[in-house]
């Protein structure tokens, strides 16, 4: 057969592999760590409350994880291009799993209080690091796949350990509940010789920390539609079982929406890819409001349940477009201070939304207060609209 007549060959490039033997491990340590912190999260303050530190106690417990979960946000950063990935990733497995511990000896609030304080730095470390690996790790083209994939990992967590925790206290004691978090979170130091060492090399030789990302509208405005959104995360979790008398509605709305939450961050991250991260922002953020608008008409079950359906769906999408719009925008070395950022608003959305929630709740009533949490969560919709915002100057 002549030259002329050959059939050109296939030149259709192959996909890149989304998970290799890396983020893997990633994705283990993720679920073995969040595992440990989601066993304990109600378990602590129920014994707390249990030695005799009553309600205040136990919000006190809670407040105290959370205080230093965000102060150690704040300085993962520069703690990350210094030391690299994996060695701060192995500090904070070690400052989360080992501190449980001591609780079997007392259950005193000092003690109590110092276990949480501890916890919470190895719980900042926990949910940064990882995030920011997974976006180093994957491959570019198919990042928001790879972060729908954490979000999986990340959620699957608080789905299944909350309840587990609970149960197993109430059923076995407390004892074997800070054994059995220690024990996984400790485990998860197994998956990390695996991991590339010179992960951040490319963070110690930038800039861009966390000053520079707080000064950034490119990441700042998808970061603060998110947080609103998570704000309202934080008023459900705190306030449905109250505003919802009906025990039973309550507790299923509560499965409902985490588990509508993981399935579609984990499917955002295709459509992210293909049609562009920023696409996706603006339509969750108002599907998220839609959801929340809706408790106006609680404790109609019907009405609950449709929120957390829609509500569920709208963060899960928010989760992962605001995250991979968020790497989208920033160089490299500010991959951690990207993971930072947005771990900062949402966890700082929680806290701040329970207790704006509480204040409106407590004058206006459940309905109204929902109602104003659904305009709030509009109003950051102009942030989400801007799509192509500026960008911070990348370098390698």
């Amino acid at each position: 057969m002549s030259e002329s007549f050959r059939p050109a060959p296939d030149v259709r490039e192959a996909r890149p592999r989304l998970v290799g033997r890396h983020l893997a491990r990633v994705f283990a340590v993720t679920f073995m760590s969040l595992t440990g912190v989601f066993l304990l999260l109600s378990v602590v303050p129920m014994y707390a409350v249990s030695g005799g530190a009553g309600r205040t106690g136990a919000g006190v417990v809670t407040g105290s994880l959370m205080l230093t979960t965000v102060l150690a946000e704040l300085a993962l950063p520069r703690l990350m291009a210094r030391f690299g990935y994996v060695p701060v990733l192995a500090a904070g497995l070690l400052l989360l799993g080992l501190p449980p511990l001591a609780l079997v000896a007392s259950s005193g609030m000092p003690a109590i209080i110092a276990v949480s304080l501890v916890r919470g730095f190895g719980f900042g470390v926990v949910v940064v690091v990882p995030n920011a690996m997974v976006a180093a790790l994957a491959p570019p083209e198919r990042r928001g796949e790879a972060l729908g994939l954490f979000g999986l990992t990340a959620g699957l967590p608080t789905v299944l350990a909350l309840p587990v925790g609970v149960w197993l206290a109430e059923e076995v004691g407390y004892t074997p509940v800070f054994a059995a978090s220690t024990v996984v979170s400790v485990a998860a130091l197994a998956a990390l010789p695996g991991l590339p060492r010179g992960l951040a090399a490319a963070s110690a030789e930038g800039s861009f920390g966390i000053v520079a990302g707080l000064r950034s509208p490119g990441l700042l405005r998808p970061a603060a539609a998110f947080a609103s959104t998570a704000m309202a995360a934080g008023v459900l979790i705190t306030f449905l079982p109250e505003a919802v008398p009906a025990a039973g509605v309550a507790a299923a709305a509560l499965f409902v929406q985490p588990a509508a939450t993981t399935l579609t961050r984990w499917q955002a991250g295709r459509a992210g890819d293909r049609h562009g991260a920023a696409r996706l922002l603006a339509p969750a953020v108002a599907l998220s409001a839609a959801g929340v608008a809706l408790l106006v008409l609680v404790p109609d079950p019907v009405a609950v349940f449709a929120s957390m359906v829609l509500f569920g769906a709208g963060f899960g999408v928010t989760q992962n477009a605001s995250l991979a719009l968020m790497y989208e925008r920033a160089p490299v070395s500010g991959y951690g201070t990207v993971s930072a950022i947005w771990n900062i608003g949402y966890d700082g959305g929680m806290g701040i939304g329970g207790v704006a929630f509480g204040i409106a709740a407590t004058h206006a009533g459940y309905p109204v207060a929902f109602g104003l949490t659904a305009v709030l969560i509009s109003l950051t919709l102009p942030l989400a609209f801007r799509g192509r915002g500026a960008r911070p100057p990348r370098t390698p």
